[in-house]
């Protein structure tokens, strides 16, 4: 067989997280490389005509895409699945409707809420009158992936005058406003699988030596700045309390939920809070999420005891009109 690994085009200086896609690439080609799979790597970009006539060109079973933005910009993301559903060649990870609608958190949320799967309230219009002095409140990126754009800044007391103001000025296209849940936070993988998605263990974000008075934001700082306080203080863990198995079922019972709700593919992760009541809240459905070495999925796959191979080859099985399985 043979593949092409679709990745986006960097810029001229990509910070970390827009340069965490090479290790992906360099990862994936390691691993089809070992399922006897021909592989050659690709830049993804505007000119479409030019990506389109380099595909025809090439002629691949199949394409690996980990296009993750183009110009860094993650409300462009869903060019790639457009371009390749146009010209039908087989992809994989989210098709064109899911990539477009888990990419934008606010269309996601809306979807979640129509089908019954928990999601904080949230308002993508000035809400003023709507606000509750007692609650707090996080700006987030609409579009936006890797927390770009989300720090601990972001949240506010429904009460503080700066929140007021930063309401004023926030540009509604780019950025919502959601209910803060100041709780316990997990992170759930699904993988594809012969019997259907496989829901991985549960893991959990642990806030260690947080002042009390610290926002608990896995934002950028914690993702990407290796010498921050942020990033030496979140860690992730798989290990739980047996007083936590009905919880972890619940989380898992709603990861699936999504995976049905947005007709995910491949593989997926759903971002959850648990508020201090134990009510699970999804933060985010992530399709084709980061895959990288020291990436959340991966550790799940270790962790689930599933060679990273064998994870590559479920997720290329479960693209749709895949001639051949690997």
């Amino acid at each position: 067989m043979k593949s092409i690994i679709l990745y986006n085009q960097l810029s001229e200086n990509p910070g970390p997280d827009e340069a965490d896609v090479l290790d992906q690439v360099n990862l994936v080609s390691k691993m089809l490389s070992q399922l006897n799979v021909e592989v050659e790597q690709m830049q993804f970009s505007l000119r479409l005509d030019l990506v389109e006539n380099q595909i025809r060109e090439k002629n691949p079973d199949f394409i690996f895409n980990l296009v993750e933005s183009v110009n860094n910009r993650g409300s462009l993301i869903y060019f790639s699945p457009a371009l390749l559903s146009a010209i039908g060649v087989p992809f994989t990870g989210a098709g064109l409707e899911s990539t477009f609608i888990t990419t934008s958190k606010t269309l996601a949320k809306e979807r979640m809420i129509a089908n019954r799967i928990p999601t904080s309230p949230f308002f993508k219009s000035t809400p003023i009158s709507q606000i509750n002095p007692a609650k707090k409140y996080i700006v987030k990126p609409v579009w936006e992936e890797g927390s770009l754009g989300l720090d601990e800044d972001c949240v506010f007391q429904g009460s503080d005058p700066k929140f007021a103001e930063r309401l004023s000025k926030t540009d509604w296209y780019n950025f919502f406003v959601e209910e803060f849940i100041d709780g316990r936070e997990f992170n759930l993988s699904v993988l594809a699988g012969p019997d259907g998605p496989q829901v991985l263990n549960p893991a959990e974000i642990v806030f260690s030596n947080y002042p009390a008075d610290k926002p608990k934001v896995v934002g950028y700082s914690a993702k990407w700045k290796e010498d921050s306080f942020e990033y030496k203080n979140t860690a992730r863990t798989f290990n739980f309390k047996p007083s936590d198995a009905n919880l972890l079922e619940e989380l898992k019972a709603i990861a699936k939920k999504c995976w049905e709700v947005f007709g995910l593919n491949g593989y997926a992760r759903v971002d959850f809070r648990v508020d201090d009541n134990g009510q699970p809240w999804v933060l985010e459905v992530n399709a084709n999420p980061c895959i990288s070495p020291d990436s959340g999925f991966y550790a799940a796959c270790q962790q689930a005891k599933i060679p990273f191979v064998e994870a590559i080859r479920r997720i290329v099985n479960d693209v749709p009109n895949i001639k051949t399985k690997l």
